[in-house]
This record gives structure tokens, C-alpha cells and sequence, in this order.
């Protein structure tokens, strides 16, 4: 997916495990089929999981995630991967690498939500919880990243605008990207965000949002990059749902669909050809915006 990516297979994990973990070496170990971009998952045995970061900015989430997920998870309604083991460099793997519990569940992408009102209900309780935790030493969003500003990924957007025509509606886009930068940015107090809740990071069983994962991108800020899952994967009704459950005012839901709209555009031609869950959930996002803006998105 990315020019400067590892090859990570099972052998390096294995020999990884050997030398750093070997109360654990012996237990079985194979690849966990996903659409993630930033890290090579292996499941150990029946209830672990490594996780190996593929791709060199993907490196600080292991350090922050075991600092910050044990302080997070008691105050929060969804269930969240603790980590078990955090890994070094070794058998020339150049970086950290963690393990972290299994979670027995389905992503949300894979259809098992049998009523999306009520993800939406689950998903604002876990926003709010979210951001009503102590932010002392929290990290902050840094411009271009989630829960920053949204003019501060400008030209990232517009970049990616250019290299999606033929593509999807680049006249509409642009024009639904410029109203948004028109909208107020945040005045409150910067707050914990996921930065990244979508539907491969949120996991399903019995039919209910039951977890959140992939904590890499936490930090405090703005909270509306944590919104844009309601144009992923809820509909009209459900987003209108989510809304209600966090009060949320007019600005931020329009910065909230902006995030919609620049992480979509960011996947859509980056991932063409070589990640099509990407690429559909892009496509998927893209559409809704317009459409929720009253531009035809065809």
C-alpha cells in the first residue's frame, strides 16, 4: 500500500517472539486478514494479537497507546484492546512493536449492526465519555493531524482533489471543501478524540457496537474528526441520532462532515490499487457529503 512499507510475514514475528517472548513463542501465530494501512496483524493463539507497524509513522502509536489506554478504558462504555507486551527492534525489524488482548468480534464494516440508531446511541455514549476525561499531559493535535484545525490539511485536501479527477465529481467537491473552510473552527477547550472511528475500528457482536480499537491517533483538540463516521456508516436518520446524543452544534457537524469529506478524498486515489475496502468506504463517504449538502455527487 505504501512505496516505503516493511514485508512483514510470520517467520519475523515468530523469530521476534522467540527472542523477546517466549512464554508465548510456542503458540500458534497467522495473519489476520484486514484493511488496515499502518500495521501487519498476527493473532497468537486464541486471545492475543501482534500488532507490527508496517510503515514508519505508524511507529509512535505503540508508545502512546501503552501509556494512554490503561488511563482511557475505565472511563469508557466500549471495550478497548489493552496491551500486553510492548516489543523492540530485533532480527532486523527496525521498530517497536506491541501485543495487545483479543477481541472476539466482527469489524462494522462486515454488516453484523442490526440497528443503526442504536450504533449511533453506543457511539455518542463513547464520545462523550471520551472527551470528558482529564486531558493533563494528553497529547495535542498537531496541525494536518485530526482534531487540529481544518484549514491546516488545505493543501493535503486540494492535492488530493487533483489527483481524483476522473475520479469522482472534483467541481462539487471542491466547492462542498470550500464552504467548509468558510465554517468557524472550535472555541472550546481542547478534548479527547479517537481521531480515527470508523467502521474497521469499531467492532460488532450480537448485532451491537461493543468496541473501539486502534487508539493511534488519540490526542486533544477539536472534537469533530471523531463525527465523521456518521457519513461512513450511518444513514440520514442514525447521523441525526449521533448528533442528538452529543448536543453537537452547528460548526462542529460541519467540520465534522469536513473531516467526511478530506480523510475520503486523502484514501480515494492514494489507495486505488492497492486497497479496495478503502477505496469503497472513500467512495461511500464522498457520495454522502455531497449528497447531505444537496450536490449530485455523480
Amino acid at each position: 500500500m505504501h512505496d516505503d512499507e516493511l514485508e512483514i510475514g510470520v517467520g519475523l514475528v515468530r523469530r521476534l517472539l522467540v527472542r523477546q517472548q517466549p512464554q508465548w513463542s510456542d503458540l500458534p501465530l497467522q495473519p489476520v486478514p484486514s484493511s488496515g494501512t499502518e500495521s501487519a496483524l498476527f493473532r497468537l493463539g486464541g486471545e492475543m494479537v501482534v500488532r507490527m507497524p508496517r510503515i514508519h509513522w505508524a511507529v509512535d502509536a505503540i508508545d502512546k497507546e501503552h501509556r494512554w489506554l490503561p488511563i482511557l478504558a475505565p472511563h469508557l462504555p466500549l471495550i478497548v484492546p489493552m496491551p500486553l507486551a510492548k516489543g523492540e527492534p530485533g532480527e532486523g525489524y527496525p521498530w517497536p512493536w506491541s501485543i495487545y488482548e483479543w477481541l472476539h468480534g466482527e469489524d462494522a464494516l462486515g454488516g453484523g449492526i442490526k440497528d443503526l440508531s442504536q450504533a449511533a446511541t453506543d457511539i455518542g455514549r463513547f464520545v462523550a465519555a471520551l472527551q470528558a476525561i482529564d486531558t493533563t499531559d494528553a497529547p495535542q493535535a498537531v496541525p494536518g493531524g485530526r482534531g487540529a484545525p481544518l484549514h491546516t490539511v488545505d493543501e493535503q485536501t486540494r492535492k488530493a482533489i487533483t489527483a481524483a479527477r476522473g475520479l469522482v465529481d472534483t467541481g462539487a467537491v471542491t466547492a462542498a471543501w470550500d464552504a467548509m473552510l468558510r465554517v468557524p473552527g472550535w472555541g472550546g477547550p481542547a478534548v479527547w478524540f479517537h481521531g480515527d472511528i470508523a467502521g474497521g475500528n469499531l467492532l460488532v457482536r450480537n448485532g451491537r457496537v461493543f468496541a473501539a480499537i486502534d487508539f493511534s491517533g488519540i490526542g486533544i483538540g477539536d472534537p469533530a474528526c471523531d463525527l465523521a463516521v456518521a457519513w461512513e456508516l450511518l444513514d440520514p436518520d442514525s447521523r441525526q441520532v449521533l448528533r442528538a446524543a452529543l448536543a453537537v452544534d452547528d460548526p462542529t457537524w460541519e467540520r465534522a462532515r469536513g473531516w467526511a469529506l478530506c480523510t475520503a478524498m486523502w484514501a480515494l486515489p492514494y489507495y486505488l490499487h492497492s486497497n479496495p475496502v478503502m477505496v469503497t468506504q472513500a467512495r461511500h463517504k464522498i457520495d454522502a457529503v455531497l449528497k447531505d449538502m444537496g450536490y449530485d455527487s455523480q
